[in-house]
């Protein structure tokens, strides 16, 4: 029970990660809000966690949506955010639309920036932390996914800059880079087009069952968002089945 008494805000919570995130906070004692667009997804989830959440409805590519969903988090205090909204769309770079470029980074890097801007003054008065979600596709090259991976070197440097700016102020803030996880957006159809799998698959895992499960990465925001991780701040932690081993 790490999380006893503490207010925690898991947003992407429909499905996959955020799902199986706060399904394991609650089962260690957090009060949470969970947030999504999917609002049927967001029910699904309630059913499935240890204690009834704060079900709320944002769309991570309005800012003030962003903002507004933290201020029903945070109602009676804050203690957590863990960032895992996020979308993923992929294929030959001469092909990519700039629409969806700018679409990807709204949601997955701006979205990231307002909601930890709005649960500063929550945290700070909390000692509490931010966990965010970024990438092995924030620490390497990856063909065909420009867009995303450029979303998630974004998502890295937030996550350093503002673990410099508040760690006087006592917040912690870090970032898990998973590599591929089973969940629908992991799993989506590939692209059509001039695709060169040879260059795909250099990213690969190294173990044998390397994907990873929703769960594995859930095991990590815990981790991270406890007290056991309260010397840990700036830091990307990946979990990838090896697949930047080498």
């Amino acid at each position: 029970m790490r999380f006893h008494g503490k207010k925690i805000l898991v947003t992407g919570a429909a499905s996959g990660i955020g799902r199986a995130t706060a399904i394991r906070l609650a089962s260690e004692g957090a009060q949470v809000t969970i947030g999504d667009i999917n609002e049927a997804g967001l029910a699904e989830t309630a059913k499935m966690m240890a204690s009834t959440p704060r079900i709320c409805t944002f769309d991570a590519s309005d800012t003030a949506s962003c903002r507004a969903l933290v201020d029903a988090a945070a109602t009676d205090g804050l203690d957590v955010l863990c960032n895992i909204s996020g979308i993923l769309k992929w294929g030959p770079s001469l092909d990519f639309s700039i629409d969806d470029f700018e679409r990807i980074l709204k949601i997955n890097t701006t979205s990231v920036f307002a909601l930890c801007q709005a649960a500063l003054p929550h945290l700070i008065e909390s000692k509490g932390n931010i966990v965010n979600t970024a990438s092995t596709a924030a620490l390497q090259g990856i063909a065909y996914t420009i867009a995303y991976s450029a979303s998630k070197h974004a998502v890295a440097a937030i996550t350093k800059g503002l673990a410099i700016e508040f760690a006087s102020k006592g917040v912690r803030v870090n970032a898990i880079c998973p590599g591929h996880v089973n969940t629908p957006m992991g799993n989506a159809a590939p692209p059509s087009g001039d695709v060169n799998w040879d260059l795909v698959m250099r990213n690969a895992p190294k173990l044998v069952d390397g994907s990873c499960e929703p769960s594995d990465i859930a095991a990590m925001f815990a981790y991270l968002a406890s007290d056991d991780a309260r010397k840990i701040t700036g830091s990307l932690f990946t979990i990838d089945g090896g697949q930047l081993a080498g």
